[in-house]
């Protein structure tokens, strides 16, 4: 068990009794996990080396995370912050707010990720999140391979654990893009699951990454496979290389705005209750 966990518990007694049953639910959790992780259970075989539960508050750990900030890509209407309206943690919950900012017609959100301060390769990225929905909203959970500055997109390798278009609201996506395979020349590998309304409770968001192929999940939901083909060729399989996490909440944009978007709606709140990386 976290040290962080334990020294917790006093300050608990002042809290609201949600915010305590969250805690224990936790704890039981995390106990249940390390006898899993003993040799027995749904994660035989698997060691969980990396995790971040956000069991403090304030800004995401600087030692695990950085950010975007700016308009990056896609034509997206938001401008990246890394203010704590924006972004922050609290009561056991990393919150990315997308706000339309007051007097102003211009849209402020966060996207974090990992990039020089955690990298993965091979092993299983589970995230456990609550996503928003909303005409125009595009929250997402994906990887590029660390490599982006020397290589360029798509070349590094790109991996879509979670991608969700408000406009499609009961569509979960995976995909993949590389040199060989990405949208830009609409030859992108990736599926979608269907699940009735999945803004509405938290979902377990993962990617099983092996050196042959990927399989990815929503709980327990299988639903998207990709194979390596073997040929040892960066433009097919890039990801055989480091890859780093982010974890951002768009809107419009080339995907999240297709049917338009209604700013009326914001603002949005994005939920990511914790990230483990197990190999």
């Amino acid at each position: 068990m976290r040290k962080s966990f334990i020294k917790l518990q006093p300050q608990l007694l002042k809290k609201p009794k949600t915010h305590i049953m969250k805690y224990l639910t936790r704890i039981v959790l995390l106990s249940i996990s390390i006898v899993m992780l003993s040799g027995c259970g749904q994660k035989e075989g698997w060691k969980l080396v990396w995790s971040d539960e956000f069991d403090y508050s304030g800004s995401p750990a600087e030692e695990s995370w950085g950010y975007e900030t700016g308009y990056e890509r896609n034509n997206e209407l938001q401008y990246y912050s890394s203010d704590l309206k924006n972004v922050r943690v609290e009561e056991g919950y990393c919150i990315i707010n997308a706000l339309l900012e007051e007097g102003e017609d211009s849209i402020t959100s966060a996207s974090i990720n990992t990039l020089g301060k955690q990298e993965f390769l091979y092993g299983r990225i589970e995230v456990r999140a609550k996503i928003p929905s909303a005409l125009g909203s595009w929250p997402a959970i994906w990887m590029m391979g660390t490599n982006r500055g020397e290589l360029g997109w798509p070349a590094c390798g790109e991996i879509d654990i979670m991608e969700h278009v408000g406009y499609d609201p009961d569509r979960i996506h995976a995909n993949i893009h590389t040199k060989a395979y990405n949208h830009s020349i609409g030859t992108n590998k990736g599926n979608q699951i269907e699940v009735k309304e999945p803004w509405t409770d938290f979902h377990i968001y993962s990617v099983e990454w092996f050196e042959d192929h990927m399989d990815f999940f929503m709980d327990d939901s299988l639903y998207f496979s990709f194979e390596n083909d073997m040929a040892g060729n960066n433009d097919t399989w890039p990801f055989d290389k480091p890859h780093y996490l982010l974890i951002n909440l768009a809107y419009g944009g080339s995907w999240g705005g297709n049917q338009g978007v209604d700013i009326s709606l914001l603002p949005l709140q994005y939920e990511i209750d914790y990230i483990r990386y197990y190999k």
